[in-house]
């Protein structure tokens, strides 16, 4: 199938695409990768009147270091934070978490904010990101706003962002050697969507200790217990019973074989956590 026709509309500059979202109203739609609205255009699951394109947005592409972390452009795509163009964002974390997207065309294309903006409950970002206890710089004309990402998914689906408002920027904590990190996800096989995942973080150096679960129903979930448990008392503290009384508590009508595979991810992530 092809996509119902619509008006196409690139702004030369961040603001006019901003205005031209705010004037198509709820029948316009933002595009940057189009590794999400794309294929839901071709099926026609989406008609939206009027497709504003990002992609080519030099206030959405750029990587800067500010003095508490680092700004990241939502029009970067895994593909630049794979191969490390931007050298603040040359950690092994983000590096580790961008190769296993999809596949590499799928890399090559899709971009942070678009991944973070469709809200799939089994994608990568809003989990690690999560675990970073990252921010969103959320645009509409004349207006913007900033939300953590992990109270920013609402539901598969769902998040946060208003009529006319994208996302512009993602704010990364400063990751330095003290960061301590794990992310694991089981899949059928390469390049697809995770059945269970995790994604841990710890720096001594911040007090940030992190664990998360994702590949859920809905929104990632912190395991904020077993974070504190893990963080005072190092691989002690992650004990078999430990990890599946989190996972039950963060899932409670999963059934038996669901929250295996998720305690088996979270396991795996953690001890990356104390090999890393």
């Amino acid at each position: 199938m092809k996509a119902a026709a619509f008006d196409y509309v690139r702004g030369a500059t961040l603001p006019e695409a901003l205005e031209a979202l705010r004037d198509g109203g709820a029948g316009a739609k933002p595009i940057s990768g189009s590794q999400s609205l794309g294929p839901m255009l071709n099926l026609r699951l989406a008609r939206p009147a009027r497709v504003v394109d990002l992609s080519r947005l030099d206030d959405l592409r750029g990587v800067s270091e500010t003095h508490d972390g680092i700004r990241v452009g939502a029009a970067v795509t895994h593909a630049d934070i794979e191969d490390g163009r931007h050298e603040p964002l040359r950690h092994a974390f983000l590096r580790h978490v961008a190769s296993g997207i999809a596949y590499r065309a799928v890399r090559n294309r899709g971009t942070l904010g678009g991944s973070l903006a469709h809200a799939d409950p089994a994608a990568d970002w809003p989990l690690a990101l999560t675990a970073l206890d990252a921010r969103l710089e959320l645009a509409r004309a004349g207006s913007s706003r900033v939300v953590r990402v992990g109270e920013f998914m609402l539901g598969a689906f769902t998040t946060r962002l208003e009529e006319g408002e994208i996302i512009a920027a993602v704010l990364l904590p400063r990751l330095g050697h003290t960061l301590r990190w794990g992310y694991y996800k089981l899949c059928r096989k390469t390049g697809e969507f995770a059945h269970a995942s995790a994604a841990a973080a710890f720096d001594a150096r911040t007090g940030l200790a992190r664990i998360v679960l994702g590949a859920l129903d809905g929104p990632p979930a912190a395991l904020d217990g077993l974070a504190r448990d893990v963080a005072q008392g190092g691989a002690a503290a992650a004990t078999p019973q430990a990890i599946q009384s989190a996972v039950a508590g963060a899932m409670p009508e999963a059934d038996s074989i669901d929250r295996r595979m998720h305690a088996a991810a979270l396991e795996r992530c953690l001890a990356q956590v104390f090999e890393n």
